[in-house]
């Protein structure tokens, strides 16, 4: 090939270029993004619309309907789910793989605004947004200290400007901040005395409150602005406003109510480690890098802690960039182990440093080479494509290995050093470019496939294939050359290593035996393999099938739920009796952050009945248990607590869409679904597997509602709007007018005190006041009676649904979704309503579904690249051969180590597709070179596979080995490979058996066969 004479000829020019792209390749490598997972972009966008005071019924019919309705006709939408609640209405569109979202975006943004008439006035303008798993926050901080209200001013102040100034920041939330508010607790007594009211209060406020510009004036050559001010300059001028009674008299504010200084009361509670705590989430930018971002934040503090008071602390309370970090640390520490392990693989079998050192360059330039394509191409730096060059690191060195063994082939025959080098790596350059070809076109389908398995694995296939393709380049340039001017005197008979020789010679003469064997018990050879097959998939029922492995990120979530209507107090009593059960658990937790009425990690929930923990956990190397093994512990030890539905979950341990198990009951009715849902509980909760089932329906919350009597209200000149704004004014306050201070703006708000606004009774006495000045007691005018308020009501495609979720514990994912099946096959639907298992079950079925096909496709492609090199379409044949053998490596592999079948596992078959033909390529090619040069058929099989017995071995050895850290899952995130690594190490190494001793016999039958029909044609 002109290629490999080029590179022998002219080594200073290959040596050029190999140092450029690997300068290239060290810089794009500082340039690249890093992260946990490749980006996912995920076609979803959301729809969400205000509707205040409203129950939910009223926002399903009149907002969630009706915009169902209008954007169901949008191409590309797969399914439409509405979730209404009391206030909000929240519309969530999945759309196909491959749409076009900014064009879908601009589309439903379009039929939004044909329907915004139709909605209600009360219902805010709908909000069209793409849903982004870049949303979540990158980091969360605690700001602890003595005083409340410094600590709000120092975040407001200082802390989130400064954060958001720094690189890659999108933007800072606080929760657990207070809110100063100047307070107007009323005086009932004097008002009645003085004969005022509130609305004349307000008005004095907002009359004095006030600036305007009145025009100009001249002086000289200028106009001066006229500008009269009146606007509230302290709280003494609140106390002192002025207040004109009906009888004409003239009073102050503090006449008639004591005026406070103090802070907005908060419906939420954020303790971090058990102290009250100010939490700042992090956003990054939609193309932030997690670790740089949070590298930025962290070093930022430092800078701010120098400035702070010394009684405030600054703590980083969640960092997701330590687990990124963790994770690629690991991954690149097994890259690294496998390189050695490879490097001392070929070192024992070349028995020179120089020629080992040869080969194992291809390793270092693969590497680089493919960082420089990854930049191009916009990849990220993550555990998958790290992953994938560790998969790769083995495979790096096989066609180096196949054309150094051949150049040696020829240098032991007597050639020169130059016609080694060239007739050596020209021989087999086309068999190595065929195999290596053949590891590439399995990945294509992979391209093709939709959903989160292409866009999790495309990166991995990516960085494989990048790598291969540089050491296929090194193997047919720079190995030649490098060969032809260091390598004149390796590998001789002699050396300290004859151990080594005397062991292979004793291989090869075992391997020649029992090749004899087979090929005069062809047709035992053939029902053996047939028979090991079937035994093997006999095991699948034993090993079980899974989405995607979960990784151990050390993350927990509690969440407490106390009854619907609970105080905060209530909820914080409970919460405190949870944070004694945890001190138990202090060795293994880092930090513990809960948030009563905040949300936590779910910002939709701000219920105060609910307090949510989040609980990082200290590194899984540094701990004896697992997240999940903790988490059930946790759960046994809370279950004690009276009073609370306490659930306890792992965080971010999958990379599925939603929860393992998710049931959607459809139907008419939301009521019957609700039953429906908790039977469905009650039934799955006796499956083995099944952890915390929970239904989406919830209890009402209780409410007391008020029916005023309009005729009875008429009598007394009251309407129903002036009796609502009289119990809002009690019992909620009032907003009077807004007052500024050193630059912020507070509620100056109108309220009742404490004491008159807490109970039933003081709602019942509440005094109405008459425009005649008289007051009534609120019983007269209204009813009153205590009922269960909204819940919130889900719908699919235009029909109500119900959900029921479910984790899954020590079990496999299909084992427990089958066993669920099979229980709910019992279950009597009424007319109209049915069930479909979603979650990632759901996910596991398509995506498997998808690979399935993709592998069929790379199945098609190696045989079609094979069929172009041969130009033949037997010898293909009987390559493809190994393949099956494939089957029982992958099924014994799965069941010795105890993984399920996995999204992960399934890629790992498709690669084993490309890889495992490549030794009967190089076994078969080298059978035909000898037939060509005359040998007969029988003894070229007994030269060639012994001949070729070393570069398989050595090829297949590196590639197992390389993999070892990989499949014994060494480090954080390395959970994730797992399955990759043992179904490619297992699934080679059983199939490359299978090569040695089938392929031959393949070969012989096959030729017989065609021998036969040829001689009838003739």
């Amino acid at each position: 090939m002109k290629l490999v004479n080029t590179s022998v000829k002219r080594p200073v020019g290959v040596i050029m270029i190999v140092l450029a792209i690997l300068a290239l390749g060290v810089v794009s490598m500082r340039s690249l993004t890093v992260d946990l997972f490749p980006e996912i972009e995920l076609p979803i966008a959301v729809v969400a619309t205000n509707y205040e005071d409203a129950a939910p019924q009223e926002v399903e019919n009149l907002v969630s309907r009706p915009i169902e309705s209008a954007i169901s006709s949008v191409e590309g939408i797969e399914t439409i789910q509405s979730q209404s609640q009391s206030g909000s209405s929240l519309v969530v569109m999945m759309f196909s793989n491959g749409v076009d979202m900014d064009q879908a975006l601009i589309d439903v943004r379009g039929k939004i605004d044909q329907v915004k008439s139709f909605l209600p006035k009360g219902a805010g303008d709908p909000s069209v947004l793409q849903f982004s798993p870049d949303q979540m926050p990158v980091m969360w901080v605690g700001l602890t200290g003595k005083d409340p209200a410094a600590l709000t001013a120092i975040t407001d102040d200082q802390i989130v400007p400064y954060m958001e100034r720094q690189g890659g920041v999108a933007s800072v939330t606080v929760e657990g901040g207070k809110e100063r508010e100047i307070q107007l607790i009323l005086d009932q007594a004097k008002m009645r005395q003085y004969g005022v009211s509130a609305q004349t209060l307000v008005q004095s406020l907002n009359n004095t409150n006030q600036s305007a510009s009145a025009g100009a004036v001249d002086k000289g050559n200028q106009d001066l602005q006229i500008r009269i001010t009146g606007e509230l300059e302290s709280v003494e001028d609140i106390k002192q406003t002025l207040v004109q009674t009906e009888s004409g008299a003239t009073i102050h504010i503090d006449d008639v109510a004591k005026v406070k200084d103090t802070f907005k009361k908060s419906n939420s509670l954020t303790l971090v480690n058990g102290e009250p705590s100010i939490v700042l989430a992090v956003m990054k930018k939609s193309d932030g890098n997690t670790v740089e971002v949070a590298t930025n934040i962290k070093d930022g503090m430092k800078e701010l802690e120098e400035e702070l008071p010394s009684d405030v602390n600054l703590n980083v309370i969640i960092d997701t960039s330590e687990f990124i970090e963790l994770s690629i640390s690991s991954v690149v520490q097994n890259i690294i182990i496998g390189g050695i392990i490879s490097f001392f693989v070929l070192l024992v079998f070349l028995k020179s440093l120089r020629a080992t050192i040869v080969i194992g360059l291809s390793i270092p330039i693969a590497v680089i080479a493919t960082f420089t394509l990854m930049y191009f191409t916009g990849e990220t730096l993550n555990v998958l494509t790290l992953g994938g060059l560790a998969l790769g690191i083995g495979m790096m060195v096989d066609s180096s290995i196949v054309i150094l063994e051949n150049i040696f082939a020829y240098r032991q025959k007597g050639y020169s050093v130059f016609e080694s080098a060239t007739k050596g790596a020209s021989e087999l350059a086309p068999a190595v470019i065929a195999s290596t070809t053949t590891t590439l076109v399995v990945f294509l389908p992979i391209v093709y496939v939709e959903g989160i398995a292409s866009d999790l694995f495309t990166p991995l296939a990516l960085a494989v294939s990048f790598s291969l393709i540089a050491s296929l380049v090194v193997a047919v340039t720079l190995v030649p050359m490098l060969s032809s001017k260091l390598l004149s005197k390796a590998m001789e008979d002699k050396g300290r290593r004859y151990w080594f020789d005397r062991f292979m010679d004793r291989v090869y003469s075992g391997y020649r035996s029992v090749l004899k064997w087979v090929l005069k018990h062809r047709k035992t050879t053939v029902a053996g393999t047939f028979i090991a097959i079937v035994a093997s998939l006999a095991l699948f029922p034993l090993i079980g099938a899974e989405f995607i492995p979960s990784s151990d990120q050390g993350q927990i979530e509690i969440r407490v739920e106390t009854e619907p209507g609970s105080s905060l107090e209530h909820t914080s009593e409970i919460v405190e009796k949870t944070n004694e059960k945890l001190i138990n658990y202090e060795d293994v937790i880092e930090t513990s952050y809960v948030s009563v009425g905040g949300g936590g990690f779910d910002p939709t929930n701000t219920s105060v009945n609910t307090g949510t923990y989040t609980i990082q956990l200290i590194p899984s190397t540094d701990r004896n248990k697992t997240t999940t093994d903790i988490v059930q512990e946790i759960d046994e030890d809370l279950q004690a607590i009276a009073g609370a539905e306490i659930t306890v979950s792992a965080v971010g341990g999958g990379l599925g869409t939603g929860n393992p198990v998710q049931i959607q009951l459809n139907g008419p009715e939301h009521e019957v679904l609700a039953d429906l849902s908790k039977q469905v509980v009650s039934i799955i909760s006796d499956v083995e597997g099944v952890y915390n089932p929970a239904s989406s329906a919830s209890k009402g919350v209780p409410q007391m509602t008020l029916s005023i009597n309009e005729e009875k209200a008429a009598a007394y000149g009251l309407s129903e709007q002036q009796i609502t704004g009289q119990v809002q004014l009690q019992f909620t306050g009032q907003v009077a007018t807004q007052f500024r201070e050193d630059g912020n703006e507070m509620n100056v708000v109108l309220m009742y005190p404490e004491d008159e606004r807490s109970t039933i009774g003081d709602l019942k006495d509440m005094k109405i006041q008459s425009p005649t000045g008289g007051a009534i007691p609120l019983e007269t005018v209204a009813q009153f009676k205590e009922v269960q308020g909204p819940v919130t009501l889900l719908r699919e495609n235009q029909q109500a649904q119900m959900n029921v979720t479910s984790e899954v514990v020590d079990r496999d994912l299909a084992s427990v979704v089958d066993d669920i099946k099979s229980k709910l096959s019992n279950l009597s639907l009424p007319e109209g309503y049915s069930y479909e298992i979603g979650g990632q079950a759901q996910d596991m079925a398509e995506s498997f579904r998808d690979l399935s096909i993709a592998l069929i496709f790379s199945i098609f492609l190696v045989y079609a690249v094979m069929a172009v090199q041969f130009e033949n379409f037997l010898f293909p044949l009987i390559i493809m051969f190994s393949m099956p053998a494939t089957v029982v490596g992958v099924m014994v592999g799965l069941f010795i180590t105890g993984l399920p079948l996995s999204i992960p596992a399934f890629i790992g078959i498709i690669m084993l597709a490309g890889i495992v033909v490549n030794n009967s390529i190089v076994l078969v090619d080298y059978i035909n070179i000898l037939r060509r040069k005359g040998v007969d058929r029988y003894e070229a099989i007994l030269e060639a596979g012994p001949s070729r017995l070393r570069p398989i071995l050595m090829t297949t050895l590196t590639t197992i080995l390389a993999m070892i850290p990989l499949a014994l899952a060494l480090g954080e995130g390395a959970e994730t490979q797992q399955p990759l690594a043992v179904t490619i190490i297992f699934g080679l190494g059983i199939s490359s058996i299978f090569t040695l001793l089938l392929i031959p016999v393949v070969y012989t039958l096959l030729d017989d066969l065609t021998a036969k029909i040829v001689r009838r044609k003739k």
